[in-house]
Protein backbone atom coordinates (compact mmCIF):
# COMPACT_ATOMS: atom_id res chain seq x y z
CA UNK A 1 0.00 0.00 0.00
CA UNK A 2 1.39 3.38 -0.99
CA UNK A 3 2.16 5.89 1.82
CA UNK A 4 -0.04 8.98 1.89
CA UNK A 5 1.75 12.09 0.52
CA UNK A 6 1.60 15.38 2.51
CA UNK A 7 0.57 18.17 0.13
CA UNK A 8 3.47 20.54 -0.56
CA UNK A 9 1.58 23.62 0.65
CA UNK A 10 0.87 22.07 4.04
CA UNK A 11 4.48 21.00 4.32
CA UNK A 12 5.57 24.59 3.79
CA UNK A 13 3.17 25.87 6.45
CA UNK A 14 4.36 23.23 8.91
CA UNK A 15 7.99 24.15 8.26
CA UNK A 16 7.26 27.86 8.81
CA UNK A 17 5.56 27.11 12.13
CA UNK A 18 8.46 24.98 13.28
CA UNK A 19 10.95 27.66 12.34
CA UNK A 20 8.96 30.43 13.97
CA UNK A 21 9.04 28.63 17.28
CA UNK A 22 12.78 29.07 17.32
CA UNK A 23 12.85 32.78 16.43
CA UNK A 24 13.85 34.97 19.35
CA UNK A 25 11.51 37.85 20.25
CA UNK A 26 14.09 40.53 19.45
CA UNK A 27 14.40 39.15 15.88
CA UNK A 28 10.81 40.17 15.26
CA UNK A 29 9.68 43.75 14.82
CA UNK A 30 8.65 45.78 17.86
CA UNK A 31 4.93 45.18 18.62
CA UNK A 32 2.37 47.36 16.88
CA UNK A 33 0.39 47.68 20.11
CA UNK A 34 2.63 49.51 22.57
CA UNK A 35 3.19 47.21 25.58
CA UNK A 36 2.19 48.72 28.91
CA UNK A 37 5.03 46.89 30.65
CA UNK A 38 8.68 46.72 29.58
CA UNK A 39 8.91 43.83 27.09
CA UNK A 40 11.53 41.12 27.55
CA UNK A 41 13.62 41.92 24.50
CA UNK A 42 16.62 43.92 23.39
CA UNK A 43 15.66 47.56 22.83
CA UNK A 44 17.29 50.85 21.93
CA UNK A 45 18.26 53.27 24.67
CA UNK A 46 15.27 55.43 23.77
CA UNK A 47 12.78 52.57 24.11
CA UNK A 48 14.33 51.35 27.35
CA UNK A 49 14.04 54.89 28.68
CA UNK A 50 10.36 54.93 27.72
CA UNK A 51 9.80 52.22 30.35
CA UNK A 52 12.41 53.09 32.96
CA UNK A 53 12.48 56.91 33.08
CA UNK A 54 8.76 57.68 32.96
CA UNK A 55 5.75 56.52 34.92
CA UNK A 56 4.09 55.12 31.78
CA UNK A 57 5.15 54.55 28.15
CA UNK A 58 2.40 56.89 26.91
CA UNK A 59 2.08 60.50 28.16
CA UNK A 60 -1.69 60.04 28.50
CA UNK A 61 -1.07 57.42 31.19
CA UNK A 62 1.75 59.28 32.94
CA UNK A 63 0.36 60.74 36.15
CA UNK A 64 3.13 63.36 36.18
CA UNK A 65 2.47 64.62 32.65
CA UNK A 66 0.06 67.45 31.88
CA UNK A 67 -0.74 70.41 29.71
CA UNK A 68 -1.36 73.70 31.51
CA UNK A 69 -4.37 75.96 30.94
CA UNK A 70 -4.49 79.64 31.99
CA UNK A 71 -7.25 82.02 33.17
CA UNK A 72 -7.22 85.77 33.83
CA UNK A 73 -8.00 86.54 37.49
CA UNK A 74 -10.84 88.81 38.49
CA UNK A 75 -10.78 91.37 41.30
CA UNK A 76 -7.19 92.66 41.10
CA UNK A 77 -6.45 96.13 39.68
CA UNK A 78 -3.10 97.18 38.18
CA UNK A 79 -3.34 101.00 37.95
CA UNK A 80 -4.13 100.82 34.24
CA UNK A 81 -0.88 98.88 33.82
CA UNK A 82 1.28 101.97 34.26
CA UNK A 83 4.09 99.95 35.91
CA UNK A 84 3.65 101.36 39.41
CA UNK A 85 1.80 98.33 40.80
CA UNK A 86 3.01 94.75 40.57
CA UNK A 87 1.96 91.39 42.00
CA UNK A 88 4.22 88.39 41.58
CA UNK A 89 5.62 85.18 43.08
CA UNK A 90 2.46 83.74 44.66
CA UNK A 91 2.76 81.32 47.56
CA UNK A 92 1.17 77.92 47.76
CA UNK A 93 -2.57 78.27 48.20
CA UNK A 94 -4.25 77.03 51.36
CA UNK A 95 -7.91 76.58 52.29
CA UNK A 96 -8.93 77.92 55.71
CA UNK A 97 -12.08 79.35 57.28
CA UNK A 98 -14.12 78.48 54.20
CA UNK A 99 -11.95 80.27 51.62
CA UNK A 100 -8.68 80.10 49.71
CA UNK A 101 -5.67 82.20 50.78
CA UNK A 102 -2.62 83.25 48.79
CA UNK A 103 0.33 85.51 49.68
CA UNK A 104 2.55 87.30 47.15
CA UNK A 105 5.08 90.05 46.45
CA UNK A 106 3.33 93.43 46.17
CA UNK A 107 5.05 96.59 44.94
CA UNK A 108 3.25 99.93 44.75
CA UNK A 109 5.72 102.73 44.01
CA UNK A 110 5.57 106.23 42.46
CA UNK A 111 7.37 105.02 39.32
CA UNK A 112 8.13 101.76 37.53
CA UNK A 113 11.58 100.23 38.22
CA UNK A 114 14.46 102.50 37.16
CA UNK A 115 17.48 100.23 37.57
CA UNK A 116 20.04 99.91 40.36
CA UNK A 117 21.92 103.07 39.33
CA UNK A 118 18.82 105.26 39.55
CA UNK A 119 16.92 103.80 42.50
CA UNK A 120 16.25 105.70 45.73
CA UNK A 121 14.38 105.05 48.95
CA UNK A 122 11.12 105.42 46.99
CA UNK A 123 12.11 104.54 43.40
CA UNK A 124 12.61 100.80 42.84
CA UNK A 125 15.56 99.25 41.08
CA UNK A 126 13.69 96.17 39.90
CA UNK A 127 10.16 94.82 39.83
CA UNK A 128 10.56 93.21 43.28
CA UNK A 129 12.40 96.07 44.96
CA UNK A 130 10.67 98.15 47.68
CA UNK A 131 8.02 95.45 47.99
CA UNK A 132 5.92 94.07 50.83
CA UNK A 133 4.07 90.79 51.24
CA UNK A 134 0.31 91.09 50.72
CA UNK A 135 -2.44 88.51 50.62
CA UNK A 136 -5.81 87.86 49.00
CA UNK A 137 -8.71 85.47 49.53
CA UNK A 138 -11.17 83.78 47.19
CA UNK A 139 -14.27 81.61 47.30
CA UNK A 140 -13.61 79.91 43.95
CA UNK A 141 -9.97 80.50 42.95
CA UNK A 142 -10.95 82.77 40.03
CA UNK A 143 -12.11 85.99 41.70
CA UNK A 144 -9.85 87.33 44.47
CA UNK A 145 -10.29 90.02 47.10
CA UNK A 146 -7.07 91.72 48.16
CA UNK A 147 -6.84 91.96 51.96
CA UNK A 148 -3.79 94.20 52.36
CA UNK A 149 -0.31 93.78 53.78
CA UNK A 150 0.56 90.64 55.72
CA UNK A 151 4.28 91.28 56.22
CA UNK A 152 5.41 94.86 55.56
CA UNK A 153 9.07 95.79 55.37
CA UNK A 154 10.51 95.93 58.90
CA UNK A 155 12.47 98.93 60.13
CA UNK A 156 16.18 99.13 59.33
CA UNK A 157 18.46 97.25 60.05
CA UNK A 158 16.21 94.16 60.38
CA UNK A 159 16.36 91.59 57.55
CA UNK A 160 14.07 92.72 54.75
CA UNK A 161 14.14 96.45 55.52
CA UNK A 162 14.73 97.18 51.81
CA UNK A 163 12.25 94.64 50.43
CA UNK A 164 10.43 91.44 51.45
CA UNK A 165 9.55 89.21 48.52
CA UNK A 166 8.84 85.76 47.15
CA UNK A 167 7.06 84.31 50.13
CA UNK A 168 5.64 80.88 50.83
CA UNK A 169 3.37 79.47 53.51
CA UNK A 170 3.75 76.65 56.07
CA UNK A 171 1.06 75.38 58.44
CA UNK A 172 2.51 73.56 61.46
CA UNK A 173 0.70 72.47 64.62
CA UNK A 174 -2.07 75.04 64.19
CA UNK A 175 0.24 77.99 63.51
CA UNK A 176 1.13 79.72 60.24
CA UNK A 177 4.61 80.62 59.00
CA UNK A 178 5.58 82.83 56.06
CA UNK A 179 9.14 82.45 54.74
CA UNK A 180 10.47 85.10 52.39
CA UNK A 181 13.51 86.71 50.83
CA UNK A 182 14.80 89.51 53.04
CA UNK A 183 16.64 92.18 51.04
CA UNK A 184 18.95 94.55 52.90
CA UNK A 185 20.08 96.45 49.82
CA UNK A 186 18.54 97.37 46.49
CA UNK A 187 18.30 94.47 44.09
CA UNK A 188 20.89 94.73 41.34
CA UNK A 189 23.60 96.55 43.28
CA UNK A 190 25.32 93.21 43.91
CA UNK A 191 23.16 90.61 42.23
CA UNK A 192 20.21 89.45 44.35
CA UNK A 193 21.92 89.01 47.70
CA UNK A 194 19.28 88.01 50.24
CA UNK A 195 18.90 85.34 52.93
CA UNK A 196 15.62 83.85 54.21
CA UNK A 197 13.57 85.33 57.06
CA UNK A 198 10.26 84.24 58.59
CA UNK A 199 7.14 85.64 60.29
CA UNK A 200 4.51 83.64 62.17
CA UNK A 201 0.85 83.99 63.24
CA UNK A 202 -2.01 82.14 64.89
CA UNK A 203 -4.34 82.88 61.96
CA UNK A 204 -3.90 83.18 58.20
CA UNK A 205 -5.22 86.74 58.60
CA UNK A 206 -2.44 87.59 61.05
CA UNK A 207 -1.21 89.57 62.80
CA UNK A 208 2.22 88.36 61.74
CA UNK A 209 5.20 88.53 64.08
CA UNK A 210 8.61 88.76 62.38
CA UNK A 211 11.40 86.68 63.88
CA UNK A 212 13.79 89.45 62.79
CA UNK A 213 16.69 87.14 62.14
CA UNK A 214 17.93 85.05 59.26
CA UNK A 215 16.74 81.43 59.39
CA UNK A 216 18.56 80.10 56.32
CA UNK A 217 21.82 81.95 55.63
CA UNK A 218 23.71 82.21 52.39
CA UNK A 219 26.42 79.65 51.77
CA UNK A 220 30.03 80.05 52.76
CA UNK A 221 32.66 81.69 50.56
CA UNK A 222 33.09 79.69 47.36
CA UNK A 223 29.93 77.61 47.77
CA UNK A 224 27.18 77.44 45.15
CA UNK A 225 24.66 79.39 47.27
CA UNK A 226 27.06 81.97 48.71
CA UNK A 227 25.12 84.97 47.39
CA UNK A 228 21.45 84.08 47.51
CA UNK A 229 18.79 81.87 49.02
CA UNK A 230 15.71 82.48 46.88
CA UNK A 231 12.15 81.12 46.68
CA UNK A 232 11.90 79.39 50.09
CA UNK A 233 9.30 76.63 49.69
CA UNK A 234 8.36 74.54 52.76
CA UNK A 235 6.60 71.16 52.89
CA UNK A 236 6.03 68.76 55.78
CA UNK A 237 7.67 65.46 54.86
CA UNK A 238 8.73 62.57 57.05
CA UNK A 239 7.74 64.55 60.13
CA UNK A 240 10.11 67.42 59.38
CA UNK A 241 10.08 70.75 57.58
CA UNK A 242 11.61 70.24 54.14
CA UNK A 243 12.36 73.71 52.79
CA UNK A 244 13.47 73.82 49.17
CA UNK A 245 15.15 76.92 47.73
CA UNK A 246 16.82 78.23 44.60
CA UNK A 247 20.20 79.88 44.21
CA UNK A 248 22.24 81.45 41.42
CA UNK A 249 25.83 80.43 40.88
CA UNK A 250 28.66 80.58 38.31
CA UNK A 251 28.63 84.39 38.16
CA UNK A 252 26.45 87.08 36.60
CA UNK A 253 25.55 87.25 33.71
CA UNK A 254 26.24 83.52 33.18
CA UNK A 255 23.99 82.48 36.04
CA UNK A 256 23.29 78.81 36.65
CA UNK A 257 20.12 78.32 38.66
CA UNK A 258 19.73 75.19 40.75
CA UNK A 259 17.72 74.12 43.77
CA UNK A 260 18.72 73.03 47.25
CA UNK A 261 17.09 71.63 50.37
CA UNK A 262 17.28 72.58 54.06
CA UNK A 263 15.62 70.46 56.77
CA UNK A 264 14.49 71.36 60.29
CA UNK A 265 12.55 69.76 63.15
CA UNK A 266 10.73 73.07 63.79
CA UNK A 267 9.63 75.93 61.53
CA UNK A 268 11.97 78.39 63.25
CA UNK A 269 14.94 76.10 62.80
CA UNK A 270 17.72 75.43 63.04
CA UNK A 271 17.74 74.40 59.39
CA UNK A 272 20.47 72.10 58.10
CA UNK A 273 21.31 72.18 54.41
CA UNK A 274 21.35 68.77 52.74
CA UNK A 275 24.86 67.44 52.00
CA UNK A 276 23.85 66.52 48.42
CA UNK A 277 22.82 70.10 47.51
CA UNK A 278 21.96 71.10 44.87
CA UNK A 279 19.27 68.41 44.66
CA UNK A 280 17.78 69.76 41.39
CA UNK A 281 20.16 70.99 38.68
CA UNK A 282 17.73 73.35 36.89
CA UNK A 283 14.72 75.59 37.38
CA UNK A 284 14.15 79.28 37.97
CA UNK A 285 11.61 78.90 40.79
CA UNK A 286 10.67 76.27 43.38
CA UNK A 287 7.34 74.46 42.99
CA UNK A 288 7.00 71.08 44.69
CA UNK A 289 4.29 68.85 46.18
CA UNK A 290 3.92 65.47 47.88
CA UNK A 291 3.32 62.72 45.33
CA UNK A 292 2.99 59.03 46.10
CA UNK A 293 5.73 58.18 48.61
CA UNK A 294 7.96 61.09 47.65
CA UNK A 295 8.10 64.64 46.29
CA UNK A 296 7.39 65.92 42.76
CA UNK A 297 8.81 69.16 41.35
CA UNK A 298 7.93 71.48 38.49
CA UNK A 299 11.31 72.45 37.02
CA UNK A 300 10.47 75.76 35.39
CA UNK A 301 12.85 77.55 32.99
CA UNK A 302 16.67 77.55 33.12
CA UNK A 303 19.12 74.67 33.01
CA UNK A 304 19.55 71.41 31.12
CA UNK A 305 16.35 69.97 32.54
CA UNK A 306 14.00 72.95 32.24
CA UNK A 307 10.35 72.32 31.39
CA UNK A 308 10.27 68.96 33.12
CA UNK A 309 8.31 67.44 35.97
CA UNK A 310 10.62 65.51 38.26
CA UNK A 311 10.12 63.01 41.07
CA UNK A 312 12.20 61.90 44.05
CA UNK A 313 10.97 58.96 46.08
CA UNK A 314 13.13 60.19 48.97
CA UNK A 315 12.59 63.92 48.42
CA UNK A 316 16.26 64.32 47.49
CA UNK A 317 17.32 62.34 44.41
CA UNK A 318 15.16 63.76 41.63
CA UNK A 319 14.71 62.15 38.21
CA UNK A 320 12.81 63.41 35.16
CA UNK A 321 9.26 62.01 35.13
CA UNK A 322 7.91 63.93 32.11
CA UNK A 323 8.74 66.67 29.63
CA UNK A 324 6.07 69.36 29.36
CA UNK A 325 5.29 72.66 27.62
CA UNK A 326 4.12 76.15 28.56
CA UNK A 327 4.74 75.65 32.27
CA UNK A 328 3.40 78.13 34.84
CA UNK A 329 6.11 80.57 35.91
CA UNK A 330 6.63 80.95 39.67
CA UNK A 331 3.79 78.52 40.29
CA UNK A 332 2.05 78.46 43.67
CA UNK A 333 -0.25 75.42 43.56
CA UNK A 334 -3.10 74.42 45.82
CA UNK A 335 -1.59 71.45 47.67
CA UNK A 336 -4.17 70.03 50.11
CA UNK A 337 -1.66 67.61 51.67
CA UNK A 338 1.35 69.94 51.78
CA UNK A 339 1.39 69.98 55.58
CA UNK A 340 -0.37 66.74 56.60
CA UNK A 341 2.81 64.63 56.68
CA UNK A 342 1.08 62.37 54.19
CA UNK A 343 2.55 58.97 53.42
CA UNK A 344 1.05 59.04 49.90
CA UNK A 345 0.72 62.41 48.19
CA UNK A 346 -2.21 62.95 45.82
CA UNK A 347 -0.81 65.71 43.56
CA UNK A 348 -2.21 69.02 42.25
CA UNK A 349 -4.77 70.32 39.75
CA UNK A 350 -4.54 74.15 39.94
CA UNK A 351 -2.82 77.17 41.41
CA UNK A 352 -1.63 80.70 40.71
CA UNK A 353 1.48 81.85 38.85
CA UNK A 354 2.81 85.13 37.49
CA UNK A 355 3.71 86.72 34.18
CA UNK A 356 6.43 89.37 34.31
CA UNK A 357 5.82 90.75 30.80
CA UNK A 358 2.72 92.81 31.52
CA UNK A 359 2.61 96.49 30.58
CA UNK A 360 4.42 98.33 27.82
CA UNK A 361 8.03 99.43 27.42
CA UNK A 362 9.04 101.52 30.42
CA UNK A 363 5.91 100.43 32.31
CA UNK A 364 6.75 96.79 32.88
CA UNK A 365 5.23 94.94 35.82
CA UNK A 366 3.95 91.50 36.80
CA UNK A 367 0.44 90.08 37.04
CA UNK A 368 -0.99 87.02 38.75
CA UNK A 369 -2.77 84.34 36.69
CA UNK A 370 -4.51 81.05 37.40
CA UNK A 371 -3.26 77.75 35.93
CA UNK A 372 -5.01 74.39 35.79
CA UNK A 373 -3.45 70.98 35.13
CA UNK A 374 -3.78 67.26 35.81
CA UNK A 375 -0.87 66.17 38.00
CA UNK A 376 -3.16 64.38 40.42
CA UNK A 377 -3.95 60.79 41.34
CA UNK A 378 -7.56 61.70 42.08
CA UNK A 379 -8.77 63.09 38.73
CA UNK A 380 -8.55 62.23 35.07
CA UNK A 381 -8.79 65.17 32.66
CA UNK A 382 -8.13 63.85 29.10
CA UNK A 383 -7.95 67.42 27.77
CA UNK A 384 -4.92 67.98 30.01
CA UNK A 385 -3.12 64.89 28.67
CA UNK A 386 -2.86 65.88 25.02
CA UNK A 387 0.57 66.18 23.40
CA UNK A 388 1.65 69.79 23.18
CA UNK A 389 0.09 73.03 21.96
CA UNK A 390 -0.78 74.48 18.58
CA UNK A 391 0.10 78.15 18.01
CA UNK A 392 -0.76 80.65 15.28
CA UNK A 393 2.09 82.06 13.15
CA UNK A 394 2.06 85.33 15.12
CA UNK A 395 3.14 83.45 18.23
CA UNK A 396 6.34 82.32 16.50
CA UNK A 397 7.03 85.72 14.96
CA UNK A 398 7.07 87.17 18.48
CA UNK A 399 10.23 85.12 19.01
CA UNK A 400 12.05 86.48 15.96
CA UNK A 401 15.66 87.57 15.55
CA UNK A 402 16.74 90.71 17.35
CA UNK A 403 18.51 93.49 15.45
CA UNK A 404 22.02 92.16 16.23
CA UNK A 405 21.25 88.61 15.09
CA UNK A 406 19.43 89.78 11.95
CA UNK A 407 22.50 91.87 10.99
CA UNK A 408 24.80 88.90 11.57
CA UNK A 409 22.65 86.56 9.47
CA UNK A 410 22.55 89.04 6.58
CA UNK A 411 26.32 89.50 6.81
CA UNK A 412 26.84 85.72 6.72
CA UNK A 413 24.65 85.50 3.62
CA UNK A 414 26.58 88.34 1.94
CA UNK A 415 29.93 86.62 2.56
CA UNK A 416 28.57 83.36 1.18
CA UNK A 417 27.48 85.07 -2.04
CA UNK A 418 30.92 86.62 -2.48
CA UNK A 419 32.86 83.38 -2.04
Amino acid sequence: MRERQVPAVWAAVLLALLLSCGIRAEERGFPFVLPQEKPDREMSAAMRRNYTAYMAPRPEDNQLYSLFKYTRLQGLDYNNHDGTLTRRDPSKIIFADGKYYVWYTHRHTPTPPQGAANCTDTIPSRDWDLADIWYATSADGFTWQEQGAAVPRPPKPNPGWRSVTTTDILVWEGKYYLYYQAFMEASGTRGDDCPVAVSYADSPDGPWTPLNRVVIPNGAEGEWDRYSIHDPYPLVYRGKVYLYYKSDCDGDPRLVRMQGLAIADHPLGPFKKHPLNPVINSGHETTLFPFREGIAALVIKDGNEHFTVQYAKDGVNFEIASIVSLMPVAAGPFVPDAFTNTKYGKGITWGLCHNTWAGTRGKGHSVLMRFDCDLSLEVNYPAMKQHGYMHKPEFYYQHGLNKELRTRVREDARRLREE
